[in-house]
């Protein structure tokens, strides 16, 4: 948790954020640690640790040559050297001071993000968690609602992280929707989830088909924070694919590719996620989730390839493959999303591999029809460090989705396969509408600095900016 405090005691953690070598002489260290410090800059480093037995000292040094935001995202990373190093020592807390006067905020928010550990399954939890607690800001340029602000967002990734993290054996759809109700209380957002016959009424095809093969049923929750002194007369929809694990269904996954399903419901996280941390900073803007959920099995009724499917809008899909049931989920919910008359739809997902052959791990692929909404999104990415890149999103691409016996084909060739997912769901809209294809960016296998081992909760801090700035 990250603090505003007026001064800190002696003898106890504290990072000094200098911009300039010169700066040195300002902090509280010996002639001899100061002399060390300024050897150590010369030498190129930008951290150096005093390690003085029972507290450390940590110098930092902001590489002003950068450009703005690559320098604030080797602030983050040098935030999260520190959080290593005081978790070893088994510290409990930090103080920070920033003589540049530009990075505090986002230091704090890096170091309180590397706090995270998911270690509910762990015989010893206490071993396994994070000693780091508290994260104490010293300054007088900084309010109590920007610390909120920042404490907020924190919680929203973390609430992403922990569904994205839970296994399949405890995190089914029914679950899922039993937790968005719990952090509904417990973040002051509405929720209501509709069980199987709710969503058999809405005849919502796409769900209900890829559902088929599981013995669990589906959910399609519904979250919803509607402040009175919302600046948004229209509402902004969040829509997140709920896959709490993807086999594939008939056309099964291989080895080494089923290892990391249950990141599959990343995109419902983040939007959980993101509305918990609306909700917690009590953020005057109207935004309405939908997570369509349920998981993808080849049980003995699953739905297989030249089956026909009638969505919920009425739209036949003839199935060319049951992996790509993310779409199948996702255009009901976009489609559900028309009720609200909405003034932007925005629609997060785990969808394609297609996505991460093309750009790597390294951003996020982003579609849809409002330019506008598109490029505020790409530069407040470029800001937080949850980098976009655009794919074209052309009518070319629809022919290939054309099928012989229905409306369409839910996927189409080979190539160009985040693309034509998103011509798909495109076809499901009637609004504003950004697709954001976080396949790439949701999950990491190792260690990946502030944004942990896991689930990253992308998306959140994306989101959370970007209606930020609708609010200035």
């Amino acid at each position: 948790m990250i603090q505003l405090i007026s001064k800190h005691k002696e003898n106890e953690n504290i990072v000094y954020i200098i911009s300039k070598k010169t700066q040195v002489k300002k902090l509280e260290l010996s002639n001899d640690e100061q002399i060390y410090v300024q050897k150590m800059f010369d030498n190129k480093s930008e951290l150096v640790h005093l390690n003085s037995l029972s507290f450390s000292k940590f110098v930092v040094l902001a590489n002003e040559e950068k450009e703005i935001n690559s320098r604030t995202e080797a602030l983050r990373n040098l935030a999260n050297k520190v959080a290593n190093i005081l978790n070893e020592l088994k510290y409990e807390s930090v103080n920070i001071i920033d003589f540049s006067d530009k990075y505090l905020l986002d230091f704090a928010e890096a170091l309180c993000l590397s706090t995270y550990s998911f270690n509910k399954y762990f015989k010893n939890k206490e071993e396994k968690s994070k000693s780091l607690k508290s994260i104490n800001i010293i300054s007088d340029k900084i309010s109590k609602k920007e610390v909120l602000l920042k404490n907020s967002l924190c919680a929203g990734v973390f609430v992403a992280r922990d569904i994205i993290n839970e296994p399949a054996s405890f995190m089914t759809a029914q679950k899922l929707g039993n937790e968005i109700v719990d952090l509904s209380k417990k973040y002051g957002f509405k929720a209501e989830v509709f069980d199987k016959a709710k969503i058999e009424s809405l005849k919502m095809g796409g769900l209900l088909a890829v559902n088929r093969g599981s013995v669990e049923p589906p959910t399609f929750s519904v979250l919803s924070y509607e402040p009175k002194n919302a600046v948004n007369k229209d509402y902004i929809v969040l829509v997140g694919k709920g896959l709490v694990f993807d086999t594939g269904g008939i056309n099964l996954k291989p080895s080494g590719f089923l290892e990391t399903m249950k990141s599959d419901k990343s995109g419902a996280a983040a939007v959980v996620g993101t509305i918990s941390a609306i909700a917690k900073a009590k953020l005057p803007i109207k935004i309405i989730g939908l997570i369509p959920s349920t998981d993808n099995r080849p049980g003995n009724n699953a739905y297989v390839p030249e089956d026909i499917i009638k969505m919920f809008d009425g739209t036949t899909v003839e199935v060319m493959n049951t992996d790509a049931e993310g779409r199948l989920i996702l255009a009901d919910a976009l489609a559900y999303a028309k009720k609200y008359n909405p003034e932007l739809v925005i629609d997060l997902a785990t969808l394609t591999g297609a996505a991460v052959v093309a750009i790597g791990e390294s951003a996020t692929v982003v579609m849809g029809n409002s330019e506008k909404h598109i490029s505020e999104l790409k530069k407040t990415g470029f800001e937080v460090w949850e980098r976009l890149v655009e794919f074209p999103l052309w009518d070319d691409y629809a022919e290939q989705l054309k099928s012989q016996v229905a409306d369409m084909k839910n996927v189409g060739p080979r190539w160009g396969g985040a693309i034509t997912a998103a011509k798909f769901l495109e076809h499901f809209t009637a609004y504003n509408w950004v697709h954001l294809d976080i396949a790439g960016t949701a999950f990491t296998e190792k260690d990946d600095s502030y944004r942990g081992n896991g689930g990253t909760g992308v998306g959140v801090r994306l989101l959370f900016n970007y209606f930020l700035k609708i609010l200035k």
